[in-house]
């Protein structure tokens, strides 16, 4: 993995977000909402399998932190909650459609932190391709539906 941020394109929506102390976060990384503060998704706890790991992370999905925050550090970070902001992420070398369901991807029980699967299912995604691959490709543009966002595509966005 880069471990950098790669924004392309499109209206970005930083919030801020607090940070343990022993969490360790780089800028690029997929992050969800802990109770009240942002973690890495290779610190989400695996369940089970891969698919239900991802739709547990889904239903927690942040969006994509701007800042890193070293171990020891606790300073709010800033992290893109936007659905309409475009990234580049590392993916499996493969072919991809435009709209093409994406979730965190796996490294054994762990998800990683910048790296996306196909997952084919709206339950376990938390992006979509915003770009059409007709040759294989190990990077692919995306955008992120945010589980706290109320304007995403996330099945768990809904307020009310």
């Amino acid at each position: 993995m880069s471990n950098k941020l790669r924004f392309r394109s499109g209206q970005v929506e930083l919030h801020k977000v607090r940070v343990d102390s022993g969490t360790v976060i780089e800028a690029g990384d997929l992050v969800w909402l802990d109770t009240n503060d942002a973690k890495p998704a290779a610190d989400f706890t695996w369940t089970t399998d891969l698919a239900t790991t991802q739709a547990a992370f889904a239903a927690v999905f942040l969006g994509v932190a701007h800042q890193s925050s070293a171990g020891g550090e606790t300073a709010d970070i800033s992290v893109d909650l936007s659905p309409f902001s475009i990234y580049e992420f590392d993916v499996d070398s493969d072919t991809y459609e435009l709209g093409d369901l994406m979730g965190p991807d796996n490294l054994s029980t762990d998800l990683t932190n910048q790296k996306l699967t196909n997952v084919g299912s709206s339950g376990l995604a938390i992006a979509r391709a915003a770009e059409y691959k007709p040759a294989a490709s190990s990077l692919l543009r995306v955008q992120f539906a945010s589980a706290f966002h109320p304007g995403s595509a996330n099945v768990n966005a809904a307020i009310g």
